[in-house]
């Protein structure tokens, strides 16, 4: 039989006697389907399902349960949870597409996603300031270290830490971004038109001042200027650099920076070696603040730079901050009064080194604050409460950024009782603490 007569003869309905004509047993009993090898020209049999009669056919899908069905009522009470994100699925689909029929409702919800705003405050991604220094604790409780860092250089420790962090993720177009440095002389602001790469530089030959004082190696070579002041340095580094500076200049800054530190934990009471600063010296303590501070004050002059937020030190460290420019206002005002820039002492209060003379309180609040008595007439005089002609009260970050010359002493938002005159000397006395 050939193919076409096979297609014809198959649709009968005598099937079980063609499966016997069409099925042998070859001599060893085996059925031998004649199926299996189809003529040639002949498209294969494809098999159908065989069902049994118990099943009663095919299994049918089983089709998904009713979405819930909610009144008006029920939806618009569900509001503000669902304004609070505390719905379920299901109740969250439901008001939504309640929400595009009636307009009420949608009025309802607008007002409570906004209420739901101002009681969540929304959280920096930013970590926070203080988490480092607890960390930090925790383990050195757990295991002293066996050298540790001296409490003088913790705050550089913490900041150059932080500015490390803030440049961490920088790209070309951050390091190249420009930065406006800021600070007083002679009663007038003045500034430097830079980079971030530059501000990096700025700071690198800055700290080289305590590098040398403790023997390291100076990060200008060996050809630094003739008057080491922090901007004769600065200048002789950025004219020495062929290219503009990059962000290359962060691995040689953050290793001196960790050699500084190693270094002076090392140096067992000698936080009284002295620092040359060009004009004046500051002993190695102070050092170490000065630069904690100015590395603080940069990272905000960067973060500004690429619009980035950045938080004061933590209380502790800007205390410390707060305390040595205190301590510098005496003779910041010697200065000035040499300068012809601030009132002349009153003679007739002169007294005697270590003596009580005219003083004014100031007074720093908020976090890092507290109260210095500033001698007036003397740097060698000692404030006294009982020869108080006047108090100023600032807060602590305000009274740093003045310091740093970031607010002009006429701006200042100070609370003022007393001497007018001598309250205008000790705000301009603090702003000349600045310097590139």
């Amino acid at each position: 039989m050939n193919g076409p007569e096979r297609f014809e003869a198959y649709d009968g309905g005598e099937e079980d006697g063609r499966e016997e004509q069409g099925s042998r047993r070859d001599g060893d009993g085996a059925r031998d389907d004649g199926g299996d090898a189809p003529e040639p020209g002949r498209p294969p049999r494809i098999p159908m399902p065989r069902v049994s009669v118990e099943d009663g056919g095919l299994p049918l899908p089983t089709p998904p349960p009713a979405p819930p069905v909610f009144e008006h009522a029920v939806l618009k009470a569900l509001l503000g949870a669902w304004a609070l994100a505390a719905c379920s699925a299901e109740e969250a689909t439901a008001v939504e597409e309640h929400l595009g029929e009636c307009g009420d409702c949608a009025d309802e919800a607008r007002r409570l996603r906004q209420a739901v705003g101002l009681l969540h405050r929304s959280e920096s991604l930013d970590l926070d300031p203080g988490l480092r220094t607890r960390v930090l604790q925790t383990c050195l409780e757990r295991r002293p270290p066996r050298i540790p860092v001296p409490e003088w250089a913790a705050a550089y420790d913490a900041e150059t830490a932080r500015l490390d962090a803030l440049l961490q993720d920088f790209g070309d177009a951050e390091w190249h971004a420009p930065v406006r440095l800021r600070w007083f002389r002679s009663d007038e602001p003045t500034s430097r038109r830079t980079t971030v790469a530059g501000v990096i530089a700025h700071l690198l030959s800055v700290d080289g001042l305590v590098a040398v004082a403790l023997g390291l190696d100076d990060p200008l070579g060996d050809a630094p200027p003739r008057h080491p002041t922090p901007a004769a340095r600065t200048e002789a580094f950025w004219r020495a650099s062929h290219f503009p500076p990059s962000r290359f200049l962060r691995a040689p800054w953050r290793e001196q920076s960790h050699n500084l530190v190693r270094t002076v934990s090392f140096t067992d009471g000698g936080g009284r070696l002295p620092v040359s600063y060009g004009d004046f010296e500051l002993p190695l303590h102070d050092a170490m603040l000065d630069r904690a501070f100015e590395c603080w004050v940069h990272a905000e002059d960067i973060a500004d730079a690429v619009d980035y937020p950045y938080d004061p030190p933590s209380p502790r460290h800007l205390h410390r901050m707060i305390d040595l420019a205190a301590r510098m206002l005496p003779t910041a005002l010697a200065h000035r009064r040499r300068a012809g820039l601030a009132s002349p002492a009153h003679h007739r209060h002169l007294v005697a080194a270590g003596e009580p003379g005219r003083s004014l309180r100031l007074e720093i609040e908020g976090s890092g604050g507290g109260e210095w008595l500033i001698p007036l007439d003397s740097p060698a005089a000692k404030g006294s409460a009982e020869h108080e002609v006047a108090h100023v009260a600032l807060d602590g970050v305000e009274f740093c950024r003045l310091a740093a010359g970031h607010v002009p002493p006429q701006e200042a938002a100070a609370g003022q009782v007393g001497d007018k005159e001598a309250i205008r000397d000790v705000l301009f006395a603090a702003a000349s603490l600045s310097r590139m």
